[in-house]
């Protein structure tokens, strides 16, 4: 059978394939893991969608809801989708505005994974007649990628996208 080889990262996986997953109701970063990424020596993306998240307002506890995109461009890790599943469902009863709610994604996965680049965007649901879509991104400082986290971040919204989840 050809394809990834247990030695290469698969030993340190608790939660794919385990049929006693655990749901946390309470923000859990611990729950995010990693393996290797097998192709290191290239540049590439790496997108998820997620249109479930939810998280709560800290002023008032009404839930908001959003569609969160993670973009990433990995090193030496790609993170675990089960486990990132898991983790944005932690969010559930998390209090906290929509800005933050996408830098401690992105900062969390900057430090699961140190990536060469990442983009997070959380487009969230009008509640009171207003949407609000925080989006942050960082590039590894030092290299070319901290110069193309500069770029999007200038341009990011030059071109209004679709707006389909609403």
């Amino acid at each position: 059978m050809s394809g990834r080889k247990t030695e290469e990262g698969l030993n340190d996986l608790t939660l794919l394939g385990n049929q006693n997953t655990k749901y946390s109701f309470e923000y859990a970063p611990e729950v995010l893991e990693s393996v290797d990424n097998l192709h290191s020596d290239r540049d590439y993306f790496v997108k998820f969608n997620c249109p479930e998240f939810t998280s709560l307002c800290p002023i008032t506890s009404q839930p908001d809801f959003a569609t969160m995109y993670i973009s990433y461009i990995p090193n030496k890790k790609i993170v675990e989708s089960k486990s990132l599943k898991l983790y944005l469902f932690s969010f559930r009863n998390h209090g906290d505005f929509h800005e933050d709610c996408v830098n401690i994604i992105m900062n969390d996965l900057i430090k699961l994974l140190d990536p060469r680049y990442i983009e997070v965007w959380g487009k969230f649901t009008p509640r009171g007649g207003i949407s609000i879509d925080p989006w942050c991104n960082y590039g590894k400082p030092g290299t070319k990628f901290e110069e193309m986290a500069m770029h999007r971040l200038m341009n990011h919204d030059l071109n209004p996208e679709k707006i389909d989840n609403r």
